[in-house]
C-alpha cells in the first residue's frame, strides 16, 4: 500500500503554496447530467483555470520548490500542450527561463497560448509525433544543459500540486462526495486526488477514465507495472501517453477503485453535448470524465458524483473531426465502396431506390472517373436515425450495385475520414 498520508500532506502544503496563484475553479451542478443519471452530478471546472487546465497546479508547485536552482540553469519540459502552458506561465511569474518540447501534432491553439503565456522567457521546440518522443528530447536537453526537467506527472511535487483539485472539491461541496471521476493520462491528477481523498475517506469511489486509444494505465494495472504501448491514438492529446509514471502507477494501483477506457467517438459526442447544452468548451481530455457517465459509471439515486473537466484548450479547427467521430460513434455516419453498373442513370436509380427519405450523401468520390454516372465510388451516407441502417443495407443488397460497407476498424476507413 503506497504512503498516501505523506502525499496527502504534500497536497495540503501545495494548496498553501498555490494560494493566490492558481484559481479556485467553480464546482457546478450539471442539470443535464444529473437528470440523465437520476442523481447529483457536479463538474469541477478546471477548464476555467488560469491556463485553462489543472496542469498549472503541478507545474508551479514543482518550479516554486526549485526556484533558486532554476534561476541559474533554467527549466525544460515536454508536453502535449497543457503542462507546457502551466510551465510557461510559471516561468513568466517567477522570472525563470524555460524550453518546452512539443509533439508536432500539438494543436495550433495550444502552441499559440504557450507563446503568449511564456513570452520571451520560453523557447518552443516541435519534435516527434507523440508526447513520449518529446519527453525523450526534453530529458536529453536537461542532461546536456543542466536545465531542470519539470515532469508533467511523475514526480511527487507535480502530483501534489495537481492533487489540490480534490481538496477544493471537498471544501466547495462541504463533504467528501460519494464518487469522483477523473481523466487519466500519465496519472498525476488522479494519483494526487486519490491520495488526498483516500486519506480522508475509505468509502469514496475513485474512478479513472482514459481514452480507449491510449489506455496506458489500464495496461499497467493489468501487467502490475508501467508498460509502454506499441501504438496510441493521439486524438485525446491531453491524455495520450504511451507509458504512465512509476510514482503515479504505485498510487493509482493502491488507492483507485478502477480505471476504464472510453471510446474516442463517445468522448466527441460528449464534447458536443457540453458545448451545445452547457456552454462548455472542453478539449477531448476535458470531456473524458463526463463521457464515462452511463457507460463506465452509473450513479445510484441519492449519490453525489463529481467529474473533473480537466481542460478547455480546444482548437476550433478540430470541430469538423469531432463531429465526424461523434456521428460514426452514434451509428449515424457510414461509408461504402459502391460499384455502379456501367450504364446511364445508375447513379440516379441509387439515389431514388437505395437512399431512405432521411438519408443524406455527405461524400461522393469516384475512384475511377470514366464519366459522371458510372464506375466505382466511395460514398458517405448520414442517416436520419441509426436504426435505419438495416433497411439501407437490405436495399443495397437488392440493388444492381455491388457495395461494401467500410467499417471503422477497416484499414480503408482511415483514408476516408
Amino acid at each position: 500500500m503506497p504512503d498516501t498520508t505523506t502525499m496527502a500532506a504534500q497536497v495540503d502544503e501545495a494548496a498553501h503554496r498555490l494560494r493566490g496563484v492558481a484559481r479556485e475553479t467553480p464546482l457546478e451542478l450539471s442539470t443535464r447530467l444529473s437528470d440523465a443519471a437520476g442523481a447529483e452530478v457536479w463538474l469541477k471546472r478546471e477548464d476555467l483555470q488560469i491556463v485553462r487546465s489543472y496542469k498549472v497546479r503541478g507545474a508551479f508547485n514543482f518550479i516554486a520548490q526549485v526556484r533558486e536552482a532554476a534561476q541559474e540553469s533554467g527549466v525544460v519540459c515536454a508536453s502535449a500542450g497543457n503542462h507546457a502552458q502551466g510551465v510557461a506561465w510559471a516561468c513568466r511569474q517567477l522570472g525563470i527561463p524555460g524550453r518546452i518540447y512539443l509533439p508536432r501534432t500539438t494543436p495550433r491553439q495550444k502552441r499559440d497560448r504557450i507563446r503568449e503565456l511564456g513570452g520571451d522567457l520560453v523557447d518552443i521546440v516541435m519534435i516527434g509525433e507523440t508526447f513520449d518522443e518529446a519527453q525523450e528530447s526534453a530529458t536529453g536537453h536537461g542532461a546536456e544543459s543542466g536545465a531542470l526537467v519539470v515532469p508533467p506527472f511523475d514526480d511527487p511535487r507535480t502530483i501534489a500540486g495537481q492533487g489540490t483539485v480534490a481538496r477544493e472539491i471537498v471544501d466547495q461541496l462541504g463533504r467528501v462526495p460519494d464518487r469522483v471521476v477523473v481523466p487519466v493520462g500519465g496519472g498525476g491528477l488522479i494519483a494526487g486526488m486519490a491520495s488526498w481523498l483516500r486519506d480522508r475517506s475509505a468509502e469514496i469511489e475513485i474512478v479513472g477514465v482514459e481514452p480507449a486509444g491510449a489506455a496506458s494505465m489500464t495496461a499497467a494495472l493489468r501487467a502490475g507495472r508501467p508498460v509502454t504501448l506499441d501504438r496510441i491514438d493521439g486524438f485525446v492529446d491531453g491524455a495520450a501517453v504511451r507509458t504512465v509514471g512509476r510514482h503515479t502507477f504505485d498510487l493509482v494501483n493502491g488507492v483507485v477503485d478502477r480505471v476504464a477506457p472510453v471510446d474516442e467517438g463517445r468522448i466527441c459526442t460528449e464534447m458536443l453535448a457540453m458545448y451545445q447544452h452547457d456552454g462548455i468548451v472542453a478539449e477531448p481530455a476535458g470531456a473524458l470524465a463526463t463521457a464515462a457517465l452511463g457507460k463506465v459509471v452509473v450513479p445510484s439515486p441519492g449519490e453525489v458524483t463529481v467529474c473533473v473537466v480537466s481542460g478547455g484548450n480546444n482548437d476550433v479547427s478540430r470541430y469538423g473531426d469531432i463531429i465526424e467521430r461523434s456521428l460514426v460513434h452514434e451509428g449515424l455516419k457510414h461509408y461504402f465502396f459502391v460499384e455502379f453498373p456501367q450504364e446511364p442513370g445508375a447513379l440516379m436509380r441509387f439515389l431514388e431506390e437505395v437512399l431512405g427519405p432521411d438519408d443524406d450523401i455527405t461524400l461522393f468520390e469516384y475512384v475511377k472517373r470514366n464519366n459522371r454516372e458510372t464506375g466505382p465510388a466511395v460514398v458517405g451516407i448520414e442517416l436520419g436515425d441509426a436504426a435505419d441502417l438495416g433497411d439501407l443495407l437490405v436495399r443495397m443488397d437488392q440493388s444492381p450495385c455491388t457495395t461494401r460497407h467500410i467499417e471503422p476498424d477497416d484499414p480503408l476507413f482511415g483514408f476516408i475520414r
